[in-house]
Formats: C-alpha cells, sequence, structure tokens
C-alpha cells in the first residue's frame, strides 16, 4: 500500500482526445481525503489465496463461462463461439474463469505475478470483504493515478512513449488484426511491469481495466466536490485504466482521465481490480 495525503486536484479532462459520450469532463475541483493505495493490481497468486481461503465461486465459474480474446485460443475453440456484437474480437469461451484464463487445459502457471482476470465487480467486492480492504471510489482512483501532475493526459505526462521507452501494456500495431508487441507483452504483464508514476501505483494505464466502487454516471459539473461516490444506484460501475486491448484507433482510454463501464456482473480477460485501505 501507498499512503496518499489527499487533497484537491483537477479532476476530469476537457482534451479532444476524450470521448464526449464517456463523461469525462468537464474538469473540476475534487477534494479527497487521505487514504492508502495498493501499487499493484491484485495478482493471480493474491487472488488464489483468497479462494483457498474461503471457496469462493467467481460469477465466471457460476456462468459456466467468460469472454477470451480471440486470438489467445486455439481455431478449435474460436470456431462457434459467440462473439458480441459491435466487439467480434471476443469469444465466449466456456470453462473460461480466473484460474483457467484461456478455458480448458490453460492455467495461471507462470503467471502468479500476473493480474488477476475473468473477475466481476461482485467478485472484487467478495475478495476486499476477505482482505479487510475496498474497491477506490473513482475520484481516488484518478487522484492516485495521475502521481501529482496536474491535468496531464498520461499517468507520466503528456508523451505517449517518452524518449521511445513504452511506459504501459496496450495493443502496438494495427488493432485487432496485429500486434506487434513492441511494449513486450502480448497479453498481460506482471504488475509491476513498467516503471510506477508518481505516487509509486504500477500499471494504472494499460494492463487491466480496474473496477471502482462508483455507479456509472456522466452528470458531472464544474461546481467543487469533496469525495464524491457516485450516484446511490445504477446498472453498471466504473472501469478505470484500459487494458492491453486498448488501441487509439478505437479505445483510446489508457488516458488518465478516461472511463468506461459494465455490469457488476461482468467478465473477461482485461477485467482486473486493486483495492484500497
Amino acid at each position: 500500500m501507498v499512503s496518499l495525503d489527499g487533497g484537491e486536484f483537477l479532476m476530469g479532462t476537457d482534451d479532444t482526445e476524450g470521448f464526449p459520450d464517456d463523461g469525462e469532463g468537464p474538469v473540476r475541483p475534487v477534494a479527497v481525503d487521505a487514504f492508502r493505495i495498493a501499487r499493484y493490481a491484485v495478482t493471480n497468486a493474491e487472488f488464489g489465496a483468497f479462494v483457498a481461503d474461503t471457496g469462493y465461486r467467481t460469477d465466471a465459474e457460476r456462468f459456466g463461462w467468460s469472454y477470451v480474446f480471440a486470438a489467445f485460443l486455439p481455431a478449435g475453440l474460436r470456431k462457434g463461439a459467440p462473439r458480441p456484437d459491435g466487439a467480434p474480437w471476443w469469444c465466449g469461451v466456456e470453462g473460461a474463469y480466473w484460474a483457467r484464463p484461456e478455458g480448458e487445459g490453460s492455467s495461471t502457471a507462470g503467471r502468479e505475478d500476473h493480474p488477476v482476470v475473468h473477475v466481476s465487480w461482485h467478485d472484487a467486492v467478495a475478495y476486499c470483504g476477505w482482505a479487510g480492504t475496498r474497491l477506490p471510489t473513482e475520484a481516488e482512483w484518478e487522484y492516485a493515478a495521475r502521481g501529482g501532475l496536474a491535468q496531464r493526459r498520461y499517468a507520466w505526462g503528456d508523451e505517449l512513449t517518452p524518449g521511445g521507452v513504452h511506459r504501459c501494456n496496450i495493443w502496438q500495431g494495427a488493432f485487432p488484426a496485429k500486434n506487434t508487441v513492441e511494449d513486450g507483452y502480448r497479453g498481460t504483464a506482471p504488475v509491476d511491469a513498467f516503471e510506477p508514476n508518481g505516487h509509486g501505483l504500477y500499471n494504472v494505464a494499460g494492463n487491466v481495466w480496474e473496477w471502482c466502487g462508483d455507479w456509472w454516471s456522466t452528470d458531472h459539473t464544474a461546481a467543487p466536490v469533496a469525495n464524491p461516490a457516485g450516484p446511490a444506484d445504477g446498472s453498471a460501475k466504473v472501469l478505470r485504466g484500459g487494458s492491453y486491448l486498448c488501441h487509439h484507433s478505437y479505445c483510446n482510454r489508457y488516458r488518465v482521465a478516461a472511463r468506461t463501464k459494465n455490469t457488476p456482473d461482468s467478465t473477461s480477460g482485461n477485467l482486473g481490480f486493486r483495492v484500497v485501505g
């Protein structure tokens, strides 16, 4: 955990790189109290300890399937697999869940220090209950992810690859046909890959999307607010940070103010979380 003093920061962006429908703006003064946040996303090893101790079964296990990126699958599994409208690069794979990320026959061996995936918001909350932690509010997440930098496009500054150095695990090449793997990773990376931000947090951009505690809303104003926690209810939860599948051409959401949403029972091979205490 990293202890952060809290304070006021400028949340959101009016950057033309943003997605207006995502409610990234307007830029607004937000104050957060002091809190502690994990340097890393929760790993396969950590989630495995939780499951071993509690016998917990994830939503993906109860449903019997989860979404896996098509290119990670052998032809036999890809053929005939259900694919969501508008995102045919995902395949619904029977037997895919956190311990078998690509379905039957796969495992997390060699990926113990990678972020756990195929976890729903419900699963993340269950882990937090066991670990004595909680999910960050969206405001806490952005305050921490900015690393002390005001209104920068990325968690490290305004250039995606300063000095030609890759700072995050995102899609390189032409999505979804070819990934050149220039940043070193085709799928998830270890949770401590790349340089940390100014607060010592790793992979707040790319690698895996991270669940926040808030229900989704785009109803933001420029008025100052303290410790916002989102609306009282809703149908989708906030996700932050982007993933290894994000690419400028369609999902330019590895910017520090970018955001997306999903239903709290959703699972896929790029959804994870980090905790606060």
